[in-house]
Order: structure tokens, then C-alpha cells, then sequence
């Protein structure tokens, strides 16, 4: 079942997407790679009419990224310049080889004919727009520059264009020793919309305002919806420490180190940026200019609730109560109403195992209506769905609480719980045994687009929910028979989640426990034992079987079949309290063995026509062969007392049942029970006095047989 309380960390440096910063005391300076990009802004200009539509389009949507961005290589910008429009990717590069191949002066004289973009009646730039305002704040910084200062911009220049030769002398070189398809193909895979690669960003300086908030809101929109496009762990802290020695105060650049570090599971790095973002608001004033007197305090009891946060995330269940408590108290100091939502939220996460927590719940959703927190109270319907559906509350009542969630949603926009939302109900239809609803709900958000915006070439809606729904995709199919795409679907989810990302244990899970029902079904039970070790060590819970269930074949196999009736009829009636309709139709098929053991297989036969519908429907493709093997059995049984002419009636009926049987046991690989199948067949078809389907059911036995273990042929001994 999804979890829902990862959605209460409270993001201060996020509002709608976009993060906040601050870089104090960093102004906008000219760099080479500013230079080529006004030298782009002045052809771009003197291109006007020349340009079509198409290319002018192209222009504009790559100029925002590159003005927001960091440093890039000549290269990287010319061939980006290139894809948009080739003429005009090779004047700028004449204009840059001949501003660096020539004198001083050219560059001065360059500087100066940027002014007369605003000048006219209609200038070709509005002073007001975003290309103005980068216009006006480079010739601002190039006319503060010393004559010095103009020196070294002058050689950095000359630097920057010939380490691009260099570079591109090389490249000449590597592409005579590569052939035309290998060179289509690195083609091909360099794209514009992706975020930089590591070794194409260069923050060896300091970044100006602009660039350290494009860089923070670019890696922490990545972190959100698409991990995998993010820089690597290591990477991106390099980096982060890189900005922060240049301005140590710098507050978001700590909270981006501190969602870095959750990353890794680096308990002590997260703790020790999430305190220093705190300290830094606190030390700098941020707050206080924000919200007044109230902003120290306010840094103070969300430093403690995320402080909780963090714990609860590590399972530091006492350390989390003890900052809630602080944050507790110091919000009823400020009296305020928002962090304590926030705490008492938090509050029934650490307290859920108490009886009384439900009561807790219900009054943090009311208090949240009532405040105006639609967030804070969705979470909490949806709590209170996953708890009720535990305690075994009828699937209507549950669906018609979502539906008001739901309305909240949608009003508000909050598309992250509308995911939630989905995956909670793909997670109630597969606890309550209806496969084919959570199938239609899983596809359901499958195909669904974000509210979000995000940049092109990232994945959208990368979060717990899709990793949940694509899991127990993962299981349905495996469950059909379809391990190829299962596989496939498992794969997918290892390229989307890696295995340092924070939902990789949900699909390690479900790999373990499909793998596990592969190996039982081959009968190889020693590969299957040691994936119960894994099981285990993902979810301690996963690992304990059915225990009912498992207890009554003990007593099977002990030959107590009486004593198996009672504890049958317990694990019945839980199923049928908790509306777990799946494992009742199994309950009742064991009941059915039992009474056919015990010699009514008349009585079995009647008890099985209300169980095997569910299981026909929703079942798995094992338990839908065990069901009609289990049909024929009791149809063999019965027709004992019939005259000849029924009794050979019944016999051809139990041969369909079997043939049906062995379909359902061959599509998912399971040789015992196919070797069992044919070994009855060959009996029912002796019989009947068929030789010749008797010989061959006979000769397809003998190939599984000599192909597993020899442990006799048990036909009613043992109902899987």
C-alpha cells in the first residue's frame, strides 16, 4: 500500500516548483560564455527578417535556458545553436574567432554597439525584457571592469576559443578512426532538452544570482520528478560545496545538500545540512525580512518538525518524538495553527500503532478543513482509508471517502495526492483480491499526465505512487503467466528507480517474491528458500506465509483431516470480517479438499461453485488450474456411485476440467502439477478404454517425470 507520510516533509525552499534563493553579495560579471551569448543576441538581431518562423521559435525557446544557465563549453553552445539554426550558429562562431584572433580594440568597439539595441523608435530589444535586462546588466559589469580587469576578460576570451579548437582538432581526429553509422549514433544520443552532463558544467567560479537559482530549482525539480536526470549523489555535493565556498550562507544551496543526502541514506550529512539551512536563514535574516519579528521563531519550529521528519524517515522513532515535541511547543508559543497541523500530523504517524490513533487522525483532518489546508487534510483521508481498509471496512465506504479526496484534488490542483490517490485504490482492490479493478487503476495512472510542468525529456510523476502501481503491474502479469513482461516491466522500474533512490525497496521487493513464486512453481524449493531470506530482509512481514492456511495442509499431511475443518473455518470467517475476498475463495477451495479427503466429494462439489467464480475472475493463473484440477478431482470422486453411462459422462467432464487444468499449469511453467495432471488423465482415459489417449498422456508424464525429482504422484493427498 502506498505510504502517504514521505508528502508531509515540509520543502521551504519549494513553492509551485520553484525554489527560492538568495545568493548574497554575488553580482552579475561578464565571462567568456556570457560574451558569445551577447554576440548570439547581436546576430540574432542583425538576422531579422532573414530567420523563419520555425528558427525564430527554436531561438526563443533555447534562449531562457541558456541565459539561466551555467557555463557551457563553445562546442556545446554551437551545436545547440546549430539544431536550432545552422546559418546562424557559423556567424556566431566567425564573430567569436574574429574577436579573438583580433585586437583589444574589437572587443571594446563590440561592447559599445551593444547600446544601440535600445536605441530607435522601435529598438530591436525592450529595455524590460529578460534579454534587456541581461543586455543592460553585462554592459553595466563590462564598463565597472578595470583596464586590468578588461585584460584578463580579453584573454579568457582568446582561452575559451582555443580550447574549443583544441578540442575540436581532437575530435576530427577520433571521427577519421569512427565510421559514419557509429558517429550517427553519439549523434543521436546528444540532446538538447536533457540537463547537463557532469563533465559539461563548469562552476569552478563563482555563479551569479540567476545561474545559483536556475542551477538549485533545475536540481531540485529533477530530484522530484525524475532522480535518474539529476547529477549523481557525489556529483551533485561537489558542486554544492563548490557554491557554498564561495558564499558558506548561502541557506537553499544546504537544504538541496540535505535532500542530497537522503538520497544515500547519510544520515549525518542530512542532519547536518538540514541544521545548517536553519542556522543560515537564522543568521542571515531571511526569515525575519520576510515575515517579521515572527520569521526567527518560524525557522525555529520548522527546523524541529523537520528535524522529526528526518528521524521518523531513519527510524529514530524516539529522537523524531522528542524534536516533535519541541516543535510542539514552541508552535503553541506562536500560536501557530499551521506547523501544529503539521506536528499533529507527524504526531499520528509516530502514534499510529496506538488504539486511540484513528481519533487522532480524524480530529488533525477536521482542524486542517477548518484552517484551509487541503493538503494537510487529504493526507489525512487518505491515512484514514489505508488504516479502515486494514481493519477490514467495505470497499464502497472506502472508494466514496477517495471520492471526496478526490474533489479536493482537483479543486486545489495538488496532483501529487491525485497520484496518491490512485495508487491508494490499486493497493485496496489487490488487498481485497479484485485483480481486474487494480489493473484498470494502475493503467489508469499509468497513462495520465502531471499538472506539473516540466521541462521536456523528463519524465514525469517519477514518485512513490508510479513505483507502486508499476510493482504490482509487475505482480499482475507474473500472477497471468506473462513473466516476459513482467521482466520487462521490473527492468524498466530498475532504469527509473535506481538502487541508492529512496523507492528502490519496492521493486526489490516485488522481484524477490515474483522470483519466489517462479521457483516454487518449477519445484526447485531450495531456490525458493533463499528468497525468503531476501523477502524478509526487504519486508519482515512478506516473509511470514499464511499462517491458517499453512497449518491446515500440516494437518494434512499428518493425515489429521478433521482437526484441519476448525482451524479452516477461522481462517474463513477473518477473511470474510476483513473483506478479503481472494483468500475466502481459497479458504473455501481448502474446505472443498478437506470435505473430498473426508470422502463427500458431492458436498465439495456444491461448496466449490461459490468460490471458484472469484477465482476464475481475479485469481492467479496457478490457483485458477489448482481450482478446476481440484473440480475434477471431486467429479472422479463422485462418479463412483453413478450407473455406467453417468459415471462415463462425468469421467469426459473431468478430462475437460483437466485439459483446462493443464493449460493454466503450462502457461506459468509448473511441471508438478502438470506431471499430476497427465498421470490422472492417463487413468480417466484407461478407463474410458481410450488407448490411445492413454498412451500419450502416458509418454508426456514420463518426459516430466524424469525431468523433476521423484517424490511419488500425490493425486488427493495434497490440494496444490
Amino acid at each position: 500500500m502506498a505510504s502517504v507520510h514521505e508528502s508531509l516533509y515540509f520543502n521551504p525552499m519549494m513553492t509551485n516548483g520553484v525554489v527560492h534563493a538568495n545568493v548574497f553579495g554575488i553580482k552579475d560579471c561578464v565571462t567568456p560564455y556570457k560574451m558569445a551569448l551577447l554576440v548570439l543576441l547581436s546576430e540574432l538581431g542583425r538576422a531579422g527578417a532573414q530567420l523563419s518562423l520555425l528558427e525564430r521559435r527554436r531561438l526563443n525557446r533555447l534562449l531562457l535556458p541558456l541565459l539561466q544557465g551555467p557555463d557551457m563549453t563553445l562546442s556545446r553552445l554551437h551545436k545547440a545553436i546549430e539544431e536550432s539554426c545552422p546559418n546562424l550558429a557559423n556567424s556566431v562562431q566567425i564573430r567569436i574567432k574574429l574577436m579573438a584572433e583580433g585586437e583589444l580594440k574589437d572587443m571594446e568597439q563590440f561592447f559599445d554597439d551593444l547600446s544601440d539595441s535600445f536605441t530607435g523608435t522601435e529598438p530591436e530589444v525592450h529595455k524590460t525584457s529578460v534579454v534587456g535586462l541581461f543586455l543592460r546588466h553585462m554592459i553595466l559589469a563590462y564598463n565597472k571592469l578595470s583596464f586590468s580587469q578588461v585584460y584578463k576578460l580579453y584573454t579568457a576570451l582568446q582561452q575559451y576559443y582555443q580550447n574549443d579548437e583544441k578540442k575540436t582538432g581532437i575530435d576530427e581526429t577520433d571521427m577519421e578512426l569512427t565510421n559514419t553509422e557509429e558517429l550517427e549514433g553519439k549523434m543521436e544520443k546528444e540532446e538538447l532538452d536533457v540537463p547537463l552532463r557532469e563533465e559539461e558544467i563548469s562552476c569552478s567560479g563563482p555563479l551569479s544570482q540567476k545561474q545559483a537559482e536556475y542551477f538549485l530549482s533545475q536540481q531540485a525539480s529533477l530530484l522530484k520528478n525524475d532522480e535518474t536526470k539529476a547529477l549523481t549523489p557525489a556529483f551533485l555535493q561537489k558542486e554544492l560545496n563548490n557554491l557554498l565556498k564561495f558564499n558558506p550562507d548561502f541557506a537553499e544551496a544546504h537544504y538541496l545538500s540535505y535532500l542530497n543526502s537522503l538520497r544515500v541514506q547519510d544520515v549525518f550529512s542530512s542532519t547536518h545540512s538540514l541544521l545548517h539551512y536553519f542556522d543560515r536563514l537564522i543568521l542571515t535574516g531571511a526569515e525575519s525580512k520576510s515575515n517579521g519579528d515572527e520569521g526567527y521563531g518560524r525557522s525555529l519550529r520548522y527546523a524541529a518538525l523537520n528535524l522529526a521528519a528526518l528521524h521518523c524517515r531513519f527510524g529514530h522513532y524516539q529522537q523524531a518524538e522528542l524534536a516533535l515535541q519541541e516543535a510542539i511547543r514552541i508552535a503553541q508559543e506562536s500560536n501557530d495553527h499551521v506547523c501544529l497541523q503539521h506536528c499533529l500530523s507527524w504526531l499520528y504517524i509516530l502514534e499510529q500503532k496506538r488504539s486511540d490513533s484513528c481519533v487522532l487522525l480524524e480530529h488533525s483532518v477536521k482542524k486542517a478543513v477548518h484552517f484551509g489546508l487541503p493538503y494537510l487534510a487529504s493526507l489525512g483521508i487518505q491515512s484514514l482509508v489505508q488504516q479502515r481498509a486494514f481493519a477490514g471496512k467495505t470497499a464502497n465506504k472506502l472508494m466514496d471517502a477517495l471520492k471526496d479526496s478526490d474533489l479536493l484534488h482537483w479543486k486545489h490542483s495538488l496532483s501529487e495526492l491525485i497520484d496518491i490517490s490512485i495508487a491508494q485504490k490499486t493497493a485496496i482492490w489487490r488487498l481485497y483480491g479484485r485483480s481486474t479493478m487494480a489493473l484498470q487503476q494502475a493503467q489508469m495512472l499509468l497513462s495520465m499526465n502531471s499538472l506539473e510542468a516540466v521541462n521536456v525529456g523528463v519524465q514525469q510523476n517519477n514518485t512513490e505512487s508510479f513505483a507502486v502501481v508499476l510493482c504490482h503491474l509487475a505482480e499482475l502479469h507474473a500472477e497471468q503467466g506473462c513473466f516476459a513482461a513482467a521482466s520487462e516491466i521490473l527492468k524498466h522500474l530498475k532504469e527509473r528507480f535506481p538502487p541508492s533512490s529512496q523507492h528502490a525497496q519496492l521493486w526489490m521487493l516485488f522481484d524477490q517474491k515474483i522470483q519466489f513464486d517462479r521457483a516454487m512453481n518449477d519445484g526447485k524449493y531450495h531456490v525458493a528458500d533463499s528468497f525468503v531470506a531476501g523477502i524478509t530482509a526487504l519486508n519482515s512481514i512478506e516473509g511470514v506465509y499464511s499462517v491458517l492456511l499453512s497449518i491446515a495442509e500440516l494437518y494434512w499431511r499428518s493425515s489429521c483431516h478433521t482437526i484441519a475443518l476448525p482451524v479452516l473455518l477461522q481462517a474463513l470467517a477473518l477473511s470474510r470480517e476483513y473483506r478479503l475476498q481472494y483468500l475466502a475463495s481459497e479458504t473455501v477451495l481448502n474446505l472443498a479438499f478437506s470435505q473430498l479427503i473426508l470422502g463427500i466429494p458431492e458436498q465439495a462439489l456444491n461448496i466449490l461453485h461459490t468460490a471458484i467464480e472469484p477465482i476464475l475472475a481475479h485469481g492467479a493463473v496457478l490457483d485458477k488450474g489448482c481450482a478446476m484440477f481440484l473440480v475434477a478431482k471431486c467429479q472422479v470422486a463422485s462418479a463412483a456411485s453413478y450407473s455406467p453411462p453417468k459415471k462415463a459422462e462425468a469421467l469426459e467432464s473431468a478430462i475437460l476440467n483437466l485439459n483446462e487444468a493443464k493449460t493454466y499449469f503450462a502457461k506459468v511453467d509448473c511441471k508438478e502439477q502438470l506431471r499430476d495432471v497427465l498421470y490422472f488423465q492417463a487413468r480417466l482415459f484407461h478407463t474410458l478404454g481410450k488407448i490411445q489417449e492413454r498412451n500419450k498422456c502416458a509418454m508426456l508424464f514420463r518426459q516430466v517425470h524424469q525431468e523433476l525429482p521423484a517424490h511419488g504422484v500425490p493425486l488427493i493427498n495434497a490440494f496444490k
